[in-house]
Order: C-alpha cells, then structure tokens, then sequence
C-alpha cells in the first residue's frame, strides 16, 4: 500500500487546513485509516484515526472539537480537516493504514505516507 499525504503549507493562527492522502491499494475500504504528526525535536503523536467504513473516528484529545477526519472509499482517499489551527500544531502529517477496525483501537499502522508540512504562524 502507498500513501501520498497532500494539502500542508502555511497558515495563519485560526486558520484552517484540509490534508489530503490518497492510497494505492485495490481494498482500500479493508484499512482504517490513521493521522499522526511530528514537529522538530518531538516524537511523532495521534492525531485521528477513522474505522473501514468511516462510520467510527477518534481523535487526539489535544485537538477534540477542531479536526474531521472522513474517507471516500470509492476514491481512496482519507481527509483531515482541521480549523482553529495554532502554532504547536505545526508539523509534518502523515497518513497511515492498517488492516481492520482494529486499528482504531491500537493505532498500530503497518503502511505511511511521506507526510506534509503544516506550519501555523502566529
């Protein structure tokens, strides 16, 4: 499985952004799909994750209220919307996929993206 993450850049505090990945395998909808992020000098962090169906989420507690994460299984393809954005969100984002709903329990993935930049002046 490939992932390509797209939609990073730059954005002003209270901004938002809409990250994009786009997955290359036949059964897309046999993957839950994960977001995590990692900003200089930290370790890489949860940030949402959403079931096969898209039906379940689960989010970061630190951003609860300012992401949706959502997919499009006949394109393969998973969202994060985030609003509200502030400065200590900045960060590469990567899009990860494992099999099963499992994963919105775990957050055990087994396929990344590259990520994207997201940076959030102030």
């Amino acid at each position: 499985v490939q992932l390509q993450a797209s939609g990073g850049g730059l954005v002003q505090a209270g901004g938002s952004l809409r990250l994009s990945c786009v997955a290359s395998a036949r059964t897309f909808s046999s993957y839950g799909m994960g977001w995590f992020r990692q900003a200089p000098g930290k370790e890489r962090e949860f940030v949402a994750a959403i079931t096969m169906s898209g039906v379940g989420t689960r989010y970061a507690s630190s951003m609860q209220g300012r992401l949706t994460t959502t997919r499009d299984n006949a394109k393969n393809t998973v969202d994060l919307q985030m609003t509200n954005l502030k400065p200590e969100d900045t960060a590469v984002y990567y899009c990860a996929a494992g099999l099963g709903d499992v994963t919105l329990t775990t957050l055990r993935y087994d396929y990344w993206g590259q990520g994207t930049q997201v940076t959030v002046s102030s």
